[in-house]
């Protein structure tokens, strides 16, 4: 039986007494349950994106990422692209609505926020999980009061009938999905007719091209985390409920003092490597906006929650260890597409002495989405040094900060 209590925790942030005891409590009793392990790793990853942008978003993800197309899976209300690396990592599942004035939740979800409220069906929606037994994962979760969308309003959101889906999460606003599929059997989603768009096919063939010609195409590996913003006062529940959905355990907070926030980890309990299963990563405030006037904080964070809502952030990607002309690989990346009018939010932060070097792109135009990318040197198994997290929020922040202004 797999075990979720007995890893090794880092960080120095001091949760409440709270935290620690339920945290305890709803590990030892989801191996109990048998959840942990009919729970497996992220299979896909859902993003939708405003009409008319999910071609363009295709290339820039060519580029950027492992990512190739595969086929749109054409429905009522939605064309969804399916991009893929292979089994080994997680499927997108990328959503563009058909009708520019149509409304679902999702949207109505993003029109609680100035900024978010600019692009309405712009969002990361969620992560769809593996389960062994995906009606009896449910079942069990509902017995735990988690909520979970009905076959029919799957269908009326034009999402895929062969995947249980909960419903929005009051922390974070993002989805849980569970799939099922044989051990060495291939990913497939029941929604829509299997079509290959010619237009997809050749933004994913240009990205993939341009990745060549830089030499950039085996230097950028898979997504290694995802990180998700969440208001101070969700930063322990929304931890506790991702490892209550998940099979995921607690890797440990850091307390970053200089941007007024903190960095908290979760990781698959199988152990394996992010490249199959992405580590999710939780960011807050460690104050509330409302007492910031009191002290004069920076609060890049919450004002990215009060701005766009509780959401993802940014998708991080690991670049292959290594230099060449005594140039690591990730300033090699980052030059290359800078070179084609790619935007990032600061220069690569961090060395090898400290064990990996990190730098933050501009958000995509697409998507909203900030693209990280991560050089870990030798053995080196965190996420950040403390330096450059302080760094890369507070660049991130003076962007958000310029859009909610501006736009």
């Amino acid at each position: 039986m797999l075990i979720s209590t007995t890893q090794p925790r880092f960080g120095d942030k001091q949760n409440s007494d709270f935290f620690e005891d339920y945290l305890l409590r709803l590990l030892e009793e989801r191996d109990r349950s048998g959840l942990t392990e009919m729970i497996g790793g992220i299979e896909a990853l859902m993003i939708s994106v405003e009409p008319g942008n999910s071609v363009e978003y295709i290339a820039e993800l060519a580029l950027m990422t492992p990512y190739h197309y595969l086929v749109t899976l054409d429905s009522e209300k939605h064309q969804t692209h399916v991009l893929r690396i292979d089994m080994n990592s997680p499927d997108i599942l990328l959503r563009e609505v058909k009708q520019p004035e149509h409304s679902d939740i999702f949207r109505s979800l993003n029109d609680l926020y100035p900024v978010g409220a600019r692009r309405p069906h712009s969002r990361y929606l969620g992560e769809i999980l593996l389960s062994a037994d995906r009606h009896q994962v449910v079942a069990l979760q509902q017995q735990r009061e988690f909520r979970f969308f009905p076959v029919g309003q799957l269908a009326d959101l034009d999402l895929p009938l062969n995947v249980s889906i909960s419903k929005p999460s009051p922390y974070t606003q993002n989805l849980i999905g569970y799939t099922e599929r044989p051990v060495d059997g291939i990913r497939v989603y029941h929604h829509g007719q299997c079509v290959i768009l010619s237009s997809a096919q050749a933004a994913n063939d240009r990205g993939k091209e341009m990745q060549d010609r830089l030499g950039i195409k085996d230097l950028i590996l898979p997504i290694d985390h995802l990180a998700t913003r969440v208001y101070s006062q969700n930063r322990e529940a929304a931890i506790l409920e991702y490892l209550a959905l998940s099979s995921y355990y607690y890797w440990g907070s850091y307390d970053i003092k200089d941007q007024n926030s903190s960095t908290n980890v979760t990781k698959n309990i199988r152990l394996a490597p992010e490249s199959c299963s992405p580590a999710k990563v939780f960011t807050a405030n460690n104050h509330p906006y409302c007492v910031n006037h009191l002290d004069n904080l920076p609060s890049p964070t919450e004002t990215f929650v009060r701005n766009f809502g509780p959401r993802l952030h940014h998708m991080a990607v690991e670049v292959k260890d290594g230099q060449s002309g005594g140039r690591e690989n990730i300033d090699i990346v980052v030059d290359a597409i800078t070179a084609q009018g790619k935007g990032f939010l600061l220069e690569t932060v961090g060395s090898r002495e400290e064990g990996l070097k990190q730098i933050f792109s501009s958000a995509s135009d697409f998507s909203s989405l900030i693209i990280e990318y991560v050089q870990r040197f030798g053995d080196f198994q965190g996420f950040f040094a403390r330096d450059n997290v302080a760094q890369l929020t507070f660049a991130a922040g003076q962007d958000e900060d310029v859009k909610a202004r501006v736009e």
